[in-house]
């Protein structure tokens, strides 16, 4: 199995969520049981001999990633989810957006200090969201060893949000 195999799997929308977009879709790859499994350990293989205590998966494609990884580590997950989507007591840390601003929730006792986590989603675009979560995992003192998506668009220059931390991605896009 290759990368390019997975890329050539990825859709592109264009026009979608709103004009001039360019929508990454990556349902084809979570419909084929190989290109799902070959993403999952390809995202996997960096931990393996020293896995998380917890992935921290970003709502909402970022679960389904996140979920399996877990499974696979071994580990615990985390949700970072909208604002108003979870249940108990939580922080919010909110990003800018092109035409606006949107925020991010995590349970108060999610995470603690010296917990080793992986920070996940599908897409790297501007890092506003991932940029959040940091802001969240960091607030309840957890150290994060990397964080990790399947595509990442460089043209966005999102990478440059997490100086200082491992920043991996399967797939680049210009």
């Amino acid at each position: 199995m290759s990368i390019e195999k997975i890329e050539a799997a990825i859709r592109d929308i264009r026009d979608f969520p709103k004009e001039g977009i360019i929508f990454k879709d990556i349902t084809p790859v979570l419909q084929s049981g190989e290109l799902f499994r070959e993403v999952t350990d390809l995202l996997c293989a960096p931990y393996l001999d020293n896995p998380p205590d917890y992935i921290v998966a970003i709502e909402s494609r970022g679960f389904i990633f996140g979920s399996a990884m877990a499974y696979k580590l071994g580990c615990g997950i985390v949700p970072v989810r909208k604002k108003g989507k979870l249940p108990y007591t939580t922080y919010d840390a909110s990003y800018e957006l092109e035409y606006g601003t949107a925020t991010v929730e995590m349970h108060t006792d999610a995470l603690k200090g010296g917990d080793r986590v992986i920070l996940v989603d599908d897409l790297l675009a501007t890092g506003g969201t991932a940029g959040a979560a940091v802001k969240l995992i960091e607030r309840l003192g957890a150290e994060i060893i990397g964080i990790d998506f399947m595509i990442e668009l460089l043209f966005l220059d999102g990478r440059k949000k997490f100086s200082g931390y491992t920043v991996n991605t399967l797939i680049s896009v210009d």
